[in-house]
């Protein structure tokens, strides 16, 4: 009877779980969603609804079975721009739902990240990439027409330091580490070599920039050894359905001129193709601000020419872009006059530098993406250091194919590619310092969404070089997203990684001194990096406007790191040495953003702790890197009137920075950077005019106002100058129109 009364028992308590069960079914809604893009169905979309992901079929349909309620519907197709749509479900009702999706390769306006692999929109990467958007873009267009160093230089995490200051080359260091570390892209593509630093961030006139996407920290494992301190990845402006010419001009209080021409074609439906092209001329006086004979401000004439062919349809793009760029620029003592010790010491650079690219992608199987990115070019340089003269050539070459396959929840991305880099010095020691590296190399990548609040990316490569032999480039980024009943959109990125860069003969010395100096080295090894960050961004809704806030914490240590350091031959020379202890650094940013149209103001602050091995103290010591300031903050307030008018200003702060090469202070000042920017559109019969006046550096910070430039004797390696702390050009102001015809 016990038996018989379990047994009674558990066919009654199933009996009521099977009719709840049926109750419950009873009671889901049903969800069909039908993914378009245009009048044709995308198959093989991922559909995301709550922790459910499955794909479109072949009709481009999927179902859900879900409870009555709020819902959130995601979907994700490579190739296309991610869509989010909110619905609510009633109980045992059917409800379909039509997701018209656009292409990425015509919809680039949308921020879909092209500087990672997954084709995700910026909010929904598990990397960590920002966005220096058009609007930004187009202030710094007004701000300095001819380069992009402002530009990157204010932007929080970045530094744009000045390496040579007979002749102004400068590179961007990020978060801390040398600028050699730092990849600059153009479209994916190293048009300006694997090292774009000393005069290359000089030389690219931003006009034809969409925006730009900055990678912070190790990304070896996206795109090799170059990228071991981060990636700047410019992104071009495409053709418009009206078409663009416009035309800029800027002149400078201090004798610069800027020209500037960009055009592209209409583009029409019925036609895949369009084009653009970018001419520019530029020139610079040479300025003695302080009246000591030698020029604060190098002098330069380039020209610049970038003309790109665009082929887009909906299985498909194709961008083919070549460019030139040829600039004479000098430096150092003025005409007449001499050093300290009494003589001249006249620098020269002249540039000659050429570049062809190709980007393409290919829609598989109507999901899967073939694409292909490949490049090559030439660089060659005329320097002249007083009476030695150094002459040089340098030609890269790269080539990278990738399939990317996406099978719900999952993404992979497996690829080939090869890297090329020659250089040959005519001048120097027979070559001694020429090496010629190739770098086959296999990639693999997979994105993972876990949850609607957890996606994972995993990426590695696997560099054979033919010198330094084989190494894995590793890198793991996590993308947390709170519960999504907290107020605002929130995330929490973690990521971290590793990488190598091989030995080159460069770097920030080497920009002011030129390899005559530098004895030959031996037996090199890699320099190894290691990087974690985590990073908490979102925004609120509140009644001062849109609230962004962002913050990072971030560390880095290189090993073995290249290090330059006295001969000890009896003569000014130096030579590079693995350094005994690793350069290690850490810090913070903050970023406070408000926008309440038509006003925006951005609060940013950045904390860094850098330290390095001290060549002058032994194998033990360490020091603060030169030239990184500890505390840095800024404040950017702007009002703008589309087509009516815009008003900014900028506030910026630099704190103390420990000093190398100057021997009237170890320790620079810290100083205050002000600046107006105002603009007025005029509508034109022809176009729009819109003229610009900037007010740069209004306190007149400069550097020859605290001390001398000049070395009262040659330094280390014959170097003639001090480090470059802050501003040589004093206050600056520049005003100009740009016009843009056929709107």
């Amino acid at each position: 009877m016990r038996v018989l009364s379990i047994s009674a028992g558990v066919a009654f308590v199933a009996a009521g779980l099977a009719a709840t069960s049926a109750h419950a079914q009873d009671s889901l809604a049903t969800l069909r969603i039908r993914v378009m893009a245009g009048s044709e169905v995308v198959v093989g979309a991922a559909v995301r609804a709550g922790a459910l992901t499955r794909n479109t079929d072949a009709l481009g349909i999927t179902s859900f079975r879900l409870r009555p309620g709020h819902h959130v519907v995601s979907v994700v197709r490579l190739g296309f721009v991610p869509d989010t749509v909110s619905i609510e479900l009633r109980a045992r009702m059917d409800t379909l739902l039509v997701v018209d999706l656009s292409p990425t390769a015509s919809e680039l306006e949308r921020i879909v990240v092209a500087a990672t692999r997954g084709e995700r929109r910026v909010e929904d990467t598990p990397v960590r990439v920002e966005i220096i958007d058009d609007e930004e873009v187009a202030e710094k267009v007004a701000m300095t027409p001819g380069d992009i160093t402002m530009m990157l230089n204010e932007t929080s995490g970045l530094r744009v330091q000045t390496t040579s200051a007979a002749l102004g080359g400068a590179n961007v260091r990020v978060h801390g580490l040398r600028g050699r570390y730092t990849l600059v892209l153009t479209d994916g593509l190293p048009l300006y070599g694997a090292q774009a630093g000393g005069l290359g961030l000089l030389q690219i006139p931003p006009l034809d920039l969409a925006r730009v996407e900055v990678i912070k920290g190790t990304a070896s494992a996206l795109y090799g050894g170059s990228a071991l301190g981060g990636v700047v990845n410019l992104i071009s402006r495409r053709p418009q359905v009206a078409g663009v010419r416009e035309v800029l001009l800027n002149q400078t209080t201090r004798g610069g001129t800027d020209a500037v021409l960009f055009l592209a074609s209409a583009s029409s439906t019925p036609s895949p193709w369009g084009a653009t092209v970018l001419a520019s001329g530029h020139t610079q006086h040479r300025n003695d601000l302080d009246a000591d004979g030698w020029a604060d401000m190098a002098g330069y004439d380039r020209i610049t020419l970038r003309p790109r062919l665009l082929y887009e349809n909906a299985n498909g793009s194709l961008l083919l872009t070549a460019g030139v760029t040829s600039e004479n620029r000098s430096g150092g003592t003025l005409p007449g006059r001499v050093m300290p010790d009494g003589s001249p010491h006249i620098e020269e650079l002249d540039t000659r530098r050429g570049d062809v690219g190709v980007v393409a992608r290919r829609l598989l199987g109507g999901r899967d993406i073939l694409s292909l990115r490949a490049s090559a070019m030439q660089q060659k340089h005329r320097h002249q250091f007083g009476q030695v003269s150094e002459r040089d050539r340098h030609r890269s070459a790269m080539s990278e194919i990738t399939l990317a396959m996406p099978r719900a929840p999952l993404t992979y991305v497996i690829g080939a590619a090869f890297a090329a880099e020659d250089y040959r010095n005519s001048d120097v020691l027979a070559g001694a310092f020429d090496y010629s590296y190739k770098v086959p190399s296999l990639l693999a990548q997979t994105d993972i969404d876990f949850t609607t609040w957890l996606t994972v990316s995993a990426s590695g490569r696997l560099d054979s070089h033919n010198v330094y032999g084989t190494t894995v480039s590793p890198r793991l980024s996590i993308l947390l997203r709170p519960h999504e009943k907290l107020p605002g959109d929130w995330a929490i990125r973690l990521s971290g990684g590793g990488g190598t860069f091989a030995p080159v003969p460069f770097s920030d010395e080497t920009d002011a001194i030129g390899l005559t100096p530098v004895r030959p080295a031996s037996g090199l090894e890699q320099e190894r990096a290691l990087y974690i960050a985590g990073d908490l961004n979102g925004s609120l809704q509140t009644r001062l406007g849109t609230l962004e806030l962002g913050g990072t914490l971030h560390r880095s240590l290189v090993r073995h790191p290249l290090a330059l350091r006295d001969a000890a031959t009896g003569v000014p020379r130096v030579e590079f040495v693995n350094a005994p202890l690793e350069a290690r650094a850490w810090g913070a940013e903050l970023l406070t953003r408000v926008v309440r149209a038509p006003a925006r103001l951005t609060l940013t602050y950045a904390y860094l702790n850098a330290t390095e091995w001290d060549p002058r103290l032994g194998n033990s010591a360490r020091r603060l890197v030169p030239l990184s300031p500890r505390h840095t903050a800024g404040a950017v307030a702007s009002v703008e009137r589309e087509e009516n008018y815009r008003l900014g200003v900028e506030v910026y702060y630099t704190g103390r920075q420990a000093l190398e090469h100057n021997p009237f202070r170890s320790t620079s000042a810290p100083y205050v950077i002000f600046g107006l920017l105002g603009e007025r559109w005029v509508q034109t019969r022809p176009g729009l005019a819109r003229f610009f006046l900037n007010l740069e550096n209004l306190g007149n910070v400069r550097q020859t106002r605290y001390d001398p430039l000049l070395l009262p004797f040659p330094g280390e390696g014959g170097r003639r100058t001090t480090d470059v702390w802050t501003e040589l050009s004093g206050f600056t102001a520049n005003a100009g129109v740009r016009f843009a015809f056929g709107r």
